[in-house]
């Protein structure tokens, strides 16, 4: 039942929580330096920041739906051995701490590393590269993907799947012209998600690709560079990143925060 008044014993922590969440927005949003956003925003610093942080999670999300769409795609169709413990591993990290994710990465893809050594025969390295950014943003990130995409795919109805295999449509050309229209509301959420994901993603990214200016440095870590030495910058870089998670949720508002109040 809707429209009831809660009860003072739930108002008041319920309050309590709210408060916990717009408490520290206010008062980012309260330092912000208006008169001098423009300049912060576009000074060299901060403006590679954002160029890279853009280039880096834009690739993480491309390297995300050519892996994890198959993948979301074999959880949700197919039975195998060991299905729940992969399902378990892809979202593994989402709840790993991604400074441990990026010590992993680092003894997987280092110098060291069984898979570091084999990529140097191809000469690839990938610790402290842009592209090892954007593998950790990946790494982190890729799991809202697939989650998002599975769920449209067991939702979806498989019969306009079948319709197509007695008209001879090939397997290829059922996924493509049958199944991804029909999962895509779910595929745009999930990409939108691991986006906001990889463009906010600190402790992976410091931990294996380092924090070189015009390299590895997003904005995440520029805003821990910058708060040591210019304070408007920072708020500047976060204010940014707000705005974009704040975008994403708005954008998806119909289909996870539901489209009434």
């Amino acid at each position: 039942m809707t429209g009831r008044r809660p009860p003072l014993l739930l108002l008041i922590p319920a309050a309590g929580a709210l408060a916990l969440i717009l408490v520290p927005l206010a008062g980012l949003l309260g330092h912000v330096p208006w008169t001098t956003l423009l300049t912060q925003i576009t000074s060299n610093q901060v403006g590679s920041a954002l160029l890279l942080s853009l280039e880096c999670s834009l690739l993480a999300v491309a390297v995300a739906l050519v892996l994890g769409v198959p993948l979301a795609w074999t959880l949700a169709r197919t039975s195998f051995p060991g299905k729940a413990l992969v399902r378990a591993l892809v979202t593994l990290p989402m709840v790993l701490p991604p400074v441990v994710g990026g010590v992993a990465l680092l003894l997987a893809f280092g110098a060291h590393g069984f898979a570091g050594q084999a990529l140097a025969h191809l000469g690839i390295t990938l610790p402290f590269t842009t592209a090892g950014a954007v593998v950790a943003e990946t790494f982190v990130a890729m799991p809202f993907l697939i989650i998002a995409v599975e769920a449209g795919l067991r939702q979806a109805d498989e019969r306009y799947e079948e319709a197509a295999a007695t008209l001879g449509a090939a397997p290829w050309m059922r996924f493509w012209r049958v199944t991804l229209p029909l999962i895509a509301p779910s595929l745009a959420a999930g990409a939108a998600l691991t986006w906001a994901r990889a463009l906010g993603e600190f402790g992976a990214t410091i931990t294996f690709a380092g924090n070189l200016p015009g390299t590895t440095q997003t904005m995440p870590l520029a805003v821990y560079v910058a708060l040591e030495s210019d304070t408007d910058g920072a708020i500047a870089l976060s204010l940014v990143l707000l705005v974009v998670s704040l975008g994403v949720l708005i954008g998806l508002r119909h289909r996870w925060l539901g489209a009434t109040g």
